[in-house]
């Protein structure tokens, strides 16, 4: 099944969108994201992400402050950067620990960006953000992410924008310390791989790659470059395919891929 794209536009988002994800009417779009026809809710999120100015420095809950709040699940996500201009950077953690009362007043002056840890990124890089992971991704990025399929995120910071923060209840779940998750890297130096309590990511560029999915769950195959045929349905950049376990998938010479899924075999 191909899943349905969903356009949200952004005040950071860009008008500049990749022609095979079709016409956006000249919206400043930010995410593209994939919901079920049916209007299942699914336990995993795909997005596209466009940058082109930073997004909010934010964090999100885990699985029990979220239920606290009468939510399904917190969040937890990983990104994989498909493109990104030279001096292209994500915020992953801070530079040092900070408490909670020094995380709020950094919020509140502003001082919290320098205190940020500010990597470089290049395309093929992939990150892992565990809940409570203080974090910003920068301008001139274009990336994939898999994430629990929950709505939750707490601003702590937006570079003066005209919208809410939510600083009570991001300080309470934020962990600001650096970043140190050993689920990231690049695919030049060997197969990315993102496993979790929550979802498995994998980067595959044949069938081979492709590990048994456990009988019962679905398989979600984000193409980015060439194309994939799963039972007569053909995907390609920008779409999204929701498989089930024993489907038939074929690749293309060209073809390079996401896949996620709750577990494998």
């Amino acid at each position: 099944m191909k899943l349905n794209k969903h356009l949200v536009d952004k005040p950071w988002g860009r008008t500049d969108i990749p022609a095979a994800f079709g016409d956006m009417g000249g919206r400043q779009i930010g995410e593209i994201w994939y919901e079920d026809e049916r209007s299942e809710h699914l336990p995993i999120l795909v997005k596209w992400l466009f940058t082109s100015e930073k997004l909010s420095i934010q964090v999100h809950p885990n699985d029990a402050q979220a239920q606290q709040r009468g939510m399904v699940s917190g969040k937890e996500e990983c990104w994989f950067i498909v493109d990104a201009e030279p001096d292209a950077v994500l915020g992953m953690g801070t530079i040092r620990l900070l408490s909670s009362d020094e995380l709020r007043a950094a919020s509140l002056s502003g001082e919290i960006e320098a205190l940020m840890d500010w990597k470089p990124v290049k395309p093929g890089d992939y990150f892992y953000i565990p809940a409570g992971t203080v974090h910003a991704i920068g301008a001139g990025i274009t990336l994939v992410e898999i994430q629990q399929n929950a709505d939750i995120t707490y601003r702590l910071y937006d570079y003066g924008r005209p919208r809410p923060l939510h600083l009570d209840d991001g300080v309470a779940v934020s962990v600001a310390v650096p970043y140190t998750d050993k689920r990231s890297g690049n695919i030049e130096s060997g197969l990315c791989i993102s496993d979790s309590p929550f979802f498995h990511m994998r980067h595959v560029t044949s069938i081979e790659e492709i590990p048994e999915i456990t009988p019962g769950y679905r398989l979600w195959i984000v193409p980015l470059k060439g194309e994939v045929t799963s039972d007569g349905i053909r995907g390609g950049v920008g779409d999204c395919l929701l498989l089930e376990s024993g489907s038939f998938i074929e690749f293309d010479d060209e073809a390079e891929c996401l896949i996620a899924a709750l577990d494998f075999l």
